[in-house]
């Protein structure tokens, strides 16, 4: 059930704005706020699909007078739960991009994805600390942390933001940095929501050209062993590396690589943005640890680092749930391969581990409101047939978390922690000091709640 909107403030709504204004029913909404995840539909009173800050502002503005809980959608992933009632600001049309190479600098519209912003920076020896999927929106990625394949040499994304244009819940465009409205700035980095609409971020990109990345596979008997060796493995690395292992079971349809088709797989991940002969020394311990299916790890340049994950560019239905781990041990092993390795049942295509540490671990001098840095992994079930998302995946997930129990963290990431409209849930995203600051700044940014976050 949505509520009826006054058609004359609708029209000077449209007539405002540069960008479109889509009520329930009319055609173009559903395709405008279509998730990556499309297993989940939204259904708002209006959309307003914003091609300028102003669009925004304006937007806002309306949302407030009418009394509509607002909420943002860009590029469609991360949405966890149907929107329904209320407006949608879609940001995707906010795609400006521009590179300062003697800053090391990028301004990132809100609507741009981490691909474009990749290649224009190694076109100048340079790089953004990215996600692992190059198709995910840079800018909702980064408010809640970023956890990517070059996570313990550089840290979370966020670490790396050096300002925000915004649009605040009076509508109102502001610039949130370490010497203006300071406070939103620190809750911008890692707190994601209830704050403010973000439409341009300024990134500090890295200098990196190459990097000693990529994935192997392992299958059938190798699994197993190689598993118990990445887990040793990888409490020996320095921190400049970055390695992540997932368990995929395949489907046999179009789609897939052939080589990987009807499989269950192991892969292991690496990036060491460094020497590739030092590179290849360190993953020597992984390729000697089984027999090796397929091996794609090599020297690369910065713009292929999306291999290294090999997430998926199209969107599909999907369930997801995410925890972060104090630790993972060999009796961890055991228990993740009983109840999602191979013969178990697992109704998961994918379980994965990312392991953290390094410079995820330490905040910058600077602050931010990153939730999980004392984490030492992530833990991530995806099914994807969603006759199995009511009962075998959810009942799966329970399972598995209640054997992992004594190593699931206390404190857990808000871009990992799925649907958040539980309080117990969202009270746990981000340490107990960290949370209550967090709520204080959103009071102080939003105080009748304009942006709808979090339980009601």
């Amino acid at each position: 059930m949505g509520i009826e909107l006054e058609s004359s403030a609708v029209a000077r709504l449209r007539d405002s704005i540069t960008g479109t204004v889509y009520l329930r029913g009319e055609e173009g909404l559903a395709t405008e706020v279509a998730c990556f995840n499309t297993a989940i539909r939204h259904d708002p009173d209006i959309v307003v699909a914003a091609s300028s800050e102003g669009d925004v502002a304006e937007a806002v503005r309306f949302a407030r007078a009418a009394g509509l809980p607002v909420r943002v959608q860009a590029t469609g992933h991360g949405a966890e739960s149907p929107i329904s009632g209320g407006m949608i600001v879609s940001t995707r049309g906010l795609d400006g991009l521009s590179i300062d190479a003697e800053a090391g600098l990028a301004r990132i519209g809100a609507g741009v994805r981490w691909a474009p912003v990749i290649v224009a920076a190694a076109e100048h020896g340079l790089a953004p600390v990215t996600g692992s999927s190059t198709s995910v929106g840079a800018v909702g990625y980064t408010l809640g942390g970023g956890i990517g394949p070059l996570a313990r040499r550089y840290g979370f994304t966020a670490d790396w933001v050096r300002g925000f244009r915004v649009v605040t819940a009076d509508g109102a465009i502001q610039t949130a940095d370490a010497g203006t409205n300071a406070e939103l700035f620190w809750a911008l980095r890692g707190g994601k929501g209830g704050l403010a609409i973000v439409t341009e971020m300024t990134l500090e990109l890295v200098p990196l050209r190459t990097l000693y990345g990529g994935s192997v596979f392992f299958e059938g008997g190798a699994i197993e062993p190689a598993l118990r060796a990445w887990v040793d493995w990888s409490t020996e690395l320095p921190d400049e590396a970055t390695t992540s292992v997932v368990l995929l079971s395949i489907p046999d349809v179009d789609g897939p690589p052939p080589p990987l088709r009807g499989r269950t797989v192991l892969s292991v991940r690496f990036a060491y943005p460094g020497d590739a002969i030092e590179g290849e020394s360190l993953f020597a311990p992984i390729r000697s640890a089984a027999p090796v299916y397929l091996d794609f790890v090599a020297e690369m340049p910065t713009t292929a680092i999306a291999s290294i994950h090999n997430d998926p560019e199209e969107g599909a239905p999907s369930w997801i749930r995410g925890y972060m781990l104090d630790s993972f041990d060999q009796d961890a092993v055991d228990a993740l391969l009983e109840l999602a390795g191979p013969g178990s049942g697992s109704p998961f295509l994918a379980v994965e581990l990312r392991q953290l540490g390094g410079a995820t671990a330490r905040d910058p001098e600077d602050g931010t409101s990153v939730g999980g840095r004392d984490s030492a992994f992530t833990l991530s079930l995806l099914a994807a047939n969603p006759a199995t998302f009511a009962e075998a995946a959810p009942d799966r997930a329970r399972a598995i978390a209640n054997a992992l129990q004594d190593q699931i963290s206390s404190v857990t990431n808000v871009n990992l922690a799925g649907d958040i409209a539980d309080r117990a849930a969202f009270e746990k995203v981000w340490p107990p000091a960290v949370f209550e600051r967090l709520e204080a700044a959103r009071r102080e940014w939003d105080p009748e709640r304009v942006f709808a976050f979090g339980p009601v």
